[in-house]
């Protein structure tokens, strides 16, 4: 189940969304958010379905990443689709007591579901598409106008950024902590609730020794390096906007349009 997460693995790639500005993908990652929450019906939703599989076919990222990135939030799919089918009033198609499954609880259920999957798999992809370079440049240049508050903007671009990139390395030491014990004879998959709780501890101690081992070594680098914030940094690339950089904002747009259009003139089925 570790193996499956992708958050923050970079793929590489000569794709034309890998050569995007990385600026670009963060501002149409969140147009594309934005998007999946306008849109109120099916219609509206296969707009971002078609978006999603339009992106993901010109970059060159395989189908089957998607899978990979919702299997760890499969639970929480589940149990959101399951709380708008039995939680919401309509016209009954089953009922059991104080349980009933109405016809727009179905349909609620399947929107919420195909939206975080739209979701999950959409914010994904800038992290396959970008390197953590170019996501901190991006992040750094994209606040800097909060830099005129005195907020400490590339700061918080590098924290993010290392923080995103160091979620592979720690789903990976994990594994590797729980390989080691149970050669060891630990039992991490029978017992209770407080059983299998009690069993994380041997796993959850050596992996914050870990983790604060890693940032004390990441902190001594750096200052090795003399490293000193963003003061007189300058960077090997540079962010230019380029022709499919437009394309890509006109087209997600005109996505954003469409939704908007669709869901003033075709009817609703809630």
């Amino acid at each position: 189940m570790l193996k499956d997460i992708t958050i923050g693995q970079y793929f590489p790639g000569e794709s034309v969304v890998h050569r995007m500005d990385s600026r670009i993908k963060i501002i149409l990652t969140i147009a594309y958010i934005v998007m999946l929450f306008l849109s109120s019906n099916p219609a509206g939703l296969l707009v971002g379905l078609f978006f999603l599989w339009l992106s993901y076919g010109i970059s060159h990222i395989p189908y089957k990443m998607i899978l990979r990135s919702l299997r760890p939030v499969v639970p929480i799919i589940l149990f959101t689709g399951v709380l708008n089918m039995f939680f919401m009033d309509g016209d009954p198609l089953w009922q059991l007591g104080f349980l009933k499954i109405t016809r727009e609880g179905v349909l609620m259920a399947v929107l919420m579901t195909v939206r975080i999957i739209c979701l999950i798999a959409g914010t994904s992809l800038m992290t396959y598409t970008t390197s953590p370079i170019a996501l901190t440049d991006a992040i750094e240049r994209l606040l800097s106008p909060l830099g005129r508050f005195r907020l400490p903007v590339h700061e918080l671009a590098m924290m993010m950024t290392i923080a995103l990139r160091f979620i592979p390395t720690l789903i990976e030491e994990t594994d590797k902590i729980m390989a080691a014990q149970k050669a060891r004879g630990a039992d991490l998959e029978t017992g209770g609730i407080m059983q299998r709780a009690k069993a994380l501890v041997p796993i959850l101690i050596p992996l914050f020794v870990s983790a604060f081992r890693r940032a004390d070594e990441l902190a001594l680098a750096m200052e090795c390096r003399c490293y000193h914030g963003g003061e007189g940094r300058t960077r090997m690339k540079q962010l230019h906007l380029r022709y499919y950089d437009f394309v890509a904002c006109a087209f997600v747009a005109l996505c954003i349009v469409g939704v908007i259009l669709i869901n003033r003139f075709v009817p609703a089925l809630l």
